[in-house]
């Protein structure tokens, strides 16, 4: 027996399916990277709303962390991002204070923010014996 074969014809189709497979994948890949990257961007990160006084003598802080305690013009704090009841401030200072004794306490303080809210924070920082504490300000 012999066998002849003969010209045999191929078909070459594209499948839609796996081109349209490999657009959503790519599509889904980027979303979420570019979600990501607006999402975590640094300067979103900061939420509190302060607006910093105008001084001539501004000195950019150097050194070792720094804990900023944020003072709203509505009298709220926030340490780091965290928000902390007036009542609970000196806790949260002594609490941090225990965790990393060397730490620079940065103040930002609203400029329209109420003298009150501000003595009631030098307070605590006071009866705690914070000793390097810096106030935030904007160069003129």
């Amino acid at each position: 027996m012999i066998n002849i074969k003969g010209k045999q014809d191929y078909l070459v189709a594209l499948e839609s399916v796996a081109m349209t497979d490999i657009v959503m994948n790519m599509f889904i890949f980027f979303f979420i990277s570019f979600s990501l990257i607006y999402t975590f961007n640094p300067s979103k990160v900061s939420k509190i709303d302060v607006r910093l006084p105008k001084a001539s003598s501004a000195v950019k802080l150097e050194g070792s962390e720094k804990a900023i305690l944020s003072i709203t013009r509505s009298g709220e704090y926030f340490l780091g991002e965290d928000k902390i009841a007036p009542k609970a401030l000196k806790v949260a200072l002594e609490t941090k204070l225990k965790n990393d004794p060397g730490f620079n306490l940065l103040l930002n303080v609203d400029s329209s923010a109420k003298f009150s809210s501000v003595s009631a924070a030098l307070d605590a920082i006071n009866e705690l014996g914070i000793q390097k504490v810096s106030v935030a300000t904007l160069k003129k």
